[in-house]
C-alpha cells in the first residue's frame, strides 16, 4: 500500500467512527466544538502527521463552521498530533507493513485512541479534562477563555 492508497483506507475508517469528510479533512462537531482532522505530508519523506485540532466555539468571540479554512490553515483553539504508538501506522518510508497490518493498525488508533479522546474533546469541560489528563496542553489564553465561558 503506498501513502496515496492509505487515505483513501483512512477516509473509510474515519467515516465508520462517524466522521465527515470535508474540504480535505474530516470533521465531528458538537454543540460546543468542532473537531478536524487532517493528514499532512512531510516535506521531508514519505511520512504523514495527523493534526488534530479542536475549536470552541464561543472562545474568543468566534464562531466556527466547517471550511477548508479550519482543515489548511488553523492550528484551532486546541492543537495536538497522533500518539507516538501510533506514528508508525503513518510511516510508509522507514516502516514496512502489510496492507493488513497498516489497515489493522489504523482501526486501532481509532478505536483505542481517536474514540475515547473525541468523546471527551467535543465539550468544553471534556477539554479541561484531557488537560488535567496531560493529554493536552492547553495555551494559558485557551485555559483562560474556557474558564469565562462556564
Amino acid at each position: 500500500m503506498n501513502s496515496k492508497e492509505f487515505k483513501n483506507i483512512f477516509n473509510s475508517v474515519a467515516r465508520e467512527y462517524g466522521f465527515e469528510k470535508a474540504f480535505g479533512g474530516w470533521f465531528k462537531e458538537s454543540q460546543e466544538c468542532i473537531l478536524v482532522l487532517d493528514l499532512q505530508k512531510s516535506n521531508y519523506s514519505d511520512y504523514y502527521y495527523l493534526n488534530i485540532k479542536i475549536f470552541v466555539q464561543g472562545a474568543f468571540g468566534n464562531h466556527y463552521v466547517k471550511s477548508k479554512y479550519l482543515v489548511k490553515n488553523d492550528t484551532g483553539d486546541v492543537f495536538r498530533r497522533q500518539p507516538k504508538e501510533f506514528s508508525d501506522v503513518l510511516n510508509f518510508e522507514d516502516i514496512q507493513m502489510t496492507d493488513d497490518e497498516r489497515i489493522s493498525e489504523t482501526k486501532k488508533m481509532f478505536s483505542e485512541f481517536m474514540v475515547p479522546f473525541v468523546n471527551k474533546a467535543l465539550s468544553r469541560s471534556g477539554i479541561k479534562g484531557l488537560a488535567n489528563e496531560g493529554k493536552i496542553a492547553l495555551l494559558d489564553a485557551v485555559k483562560n477563555e474556557l474558564d469565562k465561558m462556564k
